[in-house]
């Protein structure tokens, strides 16, 4: 393991803690307009994780609980963003941290296409860093028109890109690896606290449609689903203002 868990937490105590687990990017680089949004209505707690080659979901959890702890952090809202959410479930599954509620942002219960989880593994790690620094470029070039006129963006997708590196491409194949071994169906059957559903309509990545109809077939604590019409896969930071509006109204109801 090269790195720590890194915590940052905005605001204070006495308002509700958000805490926000990030995608399979791993880090809070993408997360600047969103957290603006929020403003000060909510004690907002972001992650970046290790890139490590070795940690389950299960040790995710654990560093997780171990850090919100030393932070004197003993509740709160869980935000899970794709793979963030595998870890949502591990903490719900371990009940060592008291969670006030659930929202899965682009997130899944058991991944509905587990043959494209598999596939993606194994070209991303197959694929040689060179052609996938090239593809990151375009990336940025988008990322760049896209957020013009939002410098926290902005200032984002310069850290996005210098974050990523050969053992970071190591670590997001190896996060792949655990969404494809992982079925949390029966946590999710099973949990008691009110769970949220959040998701882009344009999301190839993790199709919406079949994660809505789980839930709403077999999971008794849903309270809502939303489907923002602009957004894609990573619906916090390409519809920041409509995230947080409705994070927040689900986390101060």
């Amino acid at each position: 393991m090269s790195e720590n868990l890194e915590i940052r937490i905005h605001g204070t105590a006495e308002k509700p803690t958000l805490i926000y687990l990030p995608g399979l990017h791993g880090d809070w680089t993408l997360i600047g307009g969103f957290r603006k949004c929020l403003g000060s209505r909510v004690r907002f707690v972001e992650f970046t994780y290790p890139r490590t080659l070795e940690w389950s979901l299960d040790d995710y959890a654990a560093a997780i609980e171990k850090s919100l702890a030393a932070s004197g952090i003993t509740q709160g809202w869980l935000l899970g963003e794709s793979f963030g959410s595998q870890i949502v479930w591990a903490l719900a599954r371990r009940k060592n941290f008291l969670i006030t509620g659930i929202i899965l942002a682009g997130g899944f219960v058991k991944h509905p296409w587990h043959w494209a989880v598999r596939l993606t593994e194994i070209i991303f790690g197959w694929l040689p860093f060179s052609l996938l620094m090239l593809a990151m470029f375009a990336f940025m070039k988008y990322l760049r028109w896209r957020f013009r006129r939002s410098p926290e963006n902005l200032a984002d997708v310069d850290e996005f890109v210098a974050r990523r590196t050969e053992l970071d491409r190591a670590a997001a194949v190896h996060r792949l690896h655990l969404v494809a071994g992982s079925d949390p169906r029966p946590i999710a059957r099973e949990t008691k606290f009110p769970v949220h559903y959040l998701s882009g309509f344009i999301d190839p990545i993790v199709p919406w449609p079949f994660v809505r109809h789980w839930l709403k077939c077999h999971c008794p604590a849903l309270r809502d689903c939303k489907i923002v019409p602009a957004a894609d896969h990573i619906v916090l930071n390409t519809a920041p203002e409509k995230s947080a509006q409705q994070v927040l109204q689900w986390v101060e109801t």
